[in-house]
């Protein structure tokens, strides 16, 4: 979703990058864990979802920042 943090690897390195921008906001992390780190004070910051892919693209975490998370709704 637009506005979003992703945590994705790339040309060798990991990086960070806002949904829906160009750029990536941090690269050159050593490892997944440096680079995901960083990308999840930028989604706490932002109130938003961070998502940090696998080495092969797919989706491996998911976290919510959002303030509310609609898997914790009272039933």
């Amino acid at each position: 979703m637009k506005g979003d943090v992703e945590t994705y690897h790339q040309d060798g390195e990991w990086k960070n990058k806002i949904e829906g921008e160009a750029e990536p906001l941090g690269t050159g992390y050593a490892t997944k864990a440096d680079a995901a780190a960083e990308g999840r004070k930028l989604a706490i910051e932002r109130k938003v979802e961070h998502f940090i892919r696998n080495l092969d693209g797919t989706i491996g975490e998911r976290n919510t920042y959002t303030g509310h998370d609609p898997r914790n709704i009272p039933g």
